[in-house]
């Protein structure tokens, strides 16, 4: 009964016009029906790019339109309640009206006439002089609506005969001939361009800026066109503007530069005036900056010729500090000493404290549910230098409910609190011949950190970390992390019967989870570039050790068998990940991102296995989003039924994920993403004790877990505020389906994950 009564409300839309009000001699504008764009008449290519701005000009959307898939969907309900819905002064049937009701797109509104001109003047613009546009309307079945068909003969291309250059009178007109000689556009037999001619003037004029002519603009450089000199050709004159002012004609150098340091609130008591080597210090008191910080920012210099390079250089060196929140560069002609400009670097303290909070929380359709928060304070200038002293606490807890008959189904309540001391100095205290640039501040770091984890009816562990690391920007797009000494403490606090029986059972866990020191170097390199505005990549690699160095000692002293640090055994091993992602613009503001990563741990000499802390694992929010975190692998095993909470061990040796996430906007910063992810956990060494988790290429297909699913996101710039649900496709392990599909149900596949931040 019900799909009858669908039926019938369709076909009573149906039956209301969605043209009775459109006045006579109008017609309702159904789109674009096609844009024939004929072949240049000289047989050349049409100019790259040029279809698509064409098409763009007479791109205009008619009602019921999805511009997104530039798709016209079929039931206009706007023009249904606005051609048929009453539409009273006030009440319920006007609020209706108010919200629903759209306005129809006529081909009046559209003026079909005035866009073949602008498709002419686009052709112009592109050096088709010859060109013509035109349109043609289609009448639909009803005589009111009609939809319109533009054809486009571009005629031939123009291109440049002949460039007259500036006179060589004066030396900048010498160098903008210089510089219009060696222009790539700028050549005969190249198609004439108004978008070229325009980004050449650009060229030229930063260029005169960086080399003295700071008063110079683009528009003082004119272009005079002649079609006449040779038919079907153009002859270029290069001039400068009548209304160029002298000041853009002359060559400046760098007179006085003065920093002025100003308080984040108000005036201070008192100005302190310094002479440094490269600038005049003028700092108001009282504040805290240290002096020699300020001549590694300048990169003017008295007496040489003045650059714009210099103005923007300078600015992203005193910003990159993070102790301004305010940086203003100004400029004057110094009336006593001819072509000088005095330069004034204004710049305010920022208030040094900063605190950030970030939470994030998943759910499984299986109850699992827990949130997480991250809480962080930060002194941006500690010693006045830029330094860095930050204080983060993070917490997250984890609980199930429900009875499924089981010791374990009990309210399950896993809990994981951090905290992490970090002291930053924004420069490497470290030998100069390691590689730095001055693109980027390079950081020496001292971090200590404290973790405690927590799985009830098994363990709680504590975990301790000491490192001194270096963060610097080795090229342009390269930055590069050398952790020389981190020092690792993991205990085992407390353990319960059902986990004594189990590491009994299989000492490869026991051996993971022991009470161990893991002295480790680390090594992070990493590659971000984007090759132009429709591709980028971002290439990370790090190779890490530990227990190499403290090993190799021993056994030069003579020291044998199992080797002990501080009366306790550390461990040995080495590990390696890698992760590329690729970022592919497809149109406007939408992209396809995929992203693979891989990681592999190998534990040898003092080790007979990895350290449970340094194991993979896979799931959650920034990984396979269709399952929780440590809930699959390794490989296809499975951990029993009746351990509901025992996923402590779904960890391995060998990591592999590959995600592909297909973003698009919706509304405002409301983007939306549709995504696939796929990966798994692997064991380099078998264990007994968890069957089919070993790595073999026979099973490596059928052991990746994959999922999909869809997201929402709410970026505002500085923040990104993301929601995925996953649904799960195939699960690696034995789910009493058979088939790829092997999920249980449709429901028990489901996982809802909140965070903050893109994925990857």
């Amino acid at each position: 009964m019900r799909r009858y009564l669908y039926i019938l409300l369709l076909l009573l839309l149906a039956a209301c016009s969605t043209t009775r009000r459109i006045p006579d001699g109008e017609q309702l504008y159904t789109g674009v029906r096609k844009v024939v764009i004929n072949a240049p008449t000289d047989s050349t290519r049409l100019a790259e790019g040029l279809a698509s701005e064409l098409s763009d000009v007479v791109d205009v959307a008619p009602n019921n339109y999805f511009k997104l898939l530039k798709w016209r969907y079929p039931f206009p309900l706007g023009l249904w309640v606005y051609n048929n819905w009453p539409n009273p002064p006030k009440g319920f049937k006007h609020w209706i009206y108010e919200k629903l009701a759209k306005e129809p797109v006529l081909v009046s509104d559209v003026r079909p006439e005035i866009r073949t001109h602008m498709l002419e003047e686009l052709l112009d613009n592109n050096g088709y002089f010859r060109g013509s546009a035109s349109y043609t309307l289609n009448p639909a079945k009803n005589p009111k609506k009609a939809s319109i068909t533009y054809t486009i003969n571009p005629g031939p291309a123009y291109p440049i005969d002949r460039i007259e250059l500036l006179p060589d009178t004066l030396p900048i007109y010498h160098l903008i001939d210089s510089l219009a000689t060696i222009d790539p556009y700028l050549k005969e037999g190249v198609r004439f361009s108004t978008d070229s001619l325009s980004d050449v003037r650009v060229r030229i004029a930063n260029t005169l800026r960086n080399r003295g002519y700071y008063y110079f603009r683009p528009e003082y450089i004119e272009y005079l066109a002649d079609s006449l000199i040779t038919r079907g050709a153009i002859a270029l004159k290069i001039d400068i503007a009548d209304n160029t002012p002298p000041l853009a004609m002359r060559r400046w150098t760098t007179g006085d530069i003065v920093v002025k340091i100003n308080r984040p609130y108000g005036s201070g008591t008192s100005f302190d005036t310094i002479p440094l080597q490269r600038a005049t210090l003028v700092q108001m008191q009282p504040s805290r900056v240290n002096r020699k910080l300020i001549p590694e920012c300048i990169t003017f210099r008295r007496g040489r010729v003045f650059r714009v390079r210099d103005m923007d250089r300078t600015q992203t060196y005193l910003a990159r500090l993070g102790i301004f929140n305010g940086i203003d560069i100004s400029v004057t002609p110094d009336s006593l000493r001819g072509n000088r400009l005095n330069v004034l670097v204004d710049c305010t303290l920022d208030t040094p404290l900063e605190a950030t909070v970030e939470v994030n929380a998943s759910s499984k359709s299986n109850s699992y549910i827990g949130p997480g928060a991250t809480v962080s304070v930060t002194n941006r200038n500690l010693l006045g230098g830029g330094e860095q002293l930050s204080i983060s606490a993070t917490g997250s807890y984890e609980w199930q409910t429900g009875n499924s008959g089981g010791k374990n189904s009990s309210v399950f309540n896993s809990y994981e609190v951090g905290l992490t001391g970090s002291l930053a100095f924004p420069r490497l205290i470290a030998p100069k011949f390691i590689p730095r640039s001055r693109r980027a501040l390079n950081w020496t770091r001292i971090s200590l950190n404290a973790d405690l984890l927590n799985r009830p009816h098994y363990f709680k562990m504590a975990q301790f970390n000491l490192s001194y690391s270096y963060e610097w920007q080795a090229t342009r797009h390269a930055y590069t992390t050398f952790t020389p000494f981190k020092l690792t403490y993991t205990k085992l606090l407390h353990t319960t019967a059902d986990f004594d029986s189990i590491t009994a059972a299989n000492p490869a866990i026991a051996l993971s989870f022991r009470s161990q020191f893991i002295p480790q170097m680390m090594y992070t390199y990493a590659y971000e570039r984007s090759f132009d505005r429709n591709n980028s990549i971002s290439f990370s690699f790090t190779a890490q050790e530990a227990g190499n160095i403290f090993w190799g000692i021993y056994e030069l002293a003579g020291k044998h068998g199992e080797k002990k640090l501080f009366g306790t055994p550390f461990s040995q091993f080495v590990k390696g990940t890698t992760q590329l992602v690729y970022n592919r613009r497809l149109w406007g503001d939408n992209h396809l991102v995929s992203r693979v990563a891989v990681g592999a741990a190998h534990a040898y000499g003092n080790s007979t296995h990895v350290p449970y802390a340094e194991q993979f694992y896979v799931g959650g929010a920034n990984s396979i989003r269709a399952f929780t975190v440590r809930s699959i692998g390794p490989g296809s095993y499975h951990a029993p039924e009746d351990a509901v909470d025992a996923y402590f061990d779904q960890t391995g040796t060998f990591k592999f994920e590959f995600n592909v996430e297909y973003r698009f906007p919706i509304v405002g910063p409301l983007h939306g993403a549709i995504f696939l992810d796929s990966g798994n956990v692997w064991l380099l060494k078998d264990d007994p004790q968890r069957p089919g988790g070993q790595l073999r290429g026979s099973t490596f297909f059928r052991d990746l877990a994959l999922g999909t699913g869809a997201g929402l996101r709410f970026d505002i710039s500085m923040l990104v505020l993301r929601a995925d649900l996953g649904v799960g496709i195939h699960a690696p392990y034995d789910t009493g389906k058979s088939g790829y599909y092997n999920m249980t149900s449709f429901k028990n596949s489901l996982a809802f994950h909140l965070a903050i931040g893109y994925p990857f």
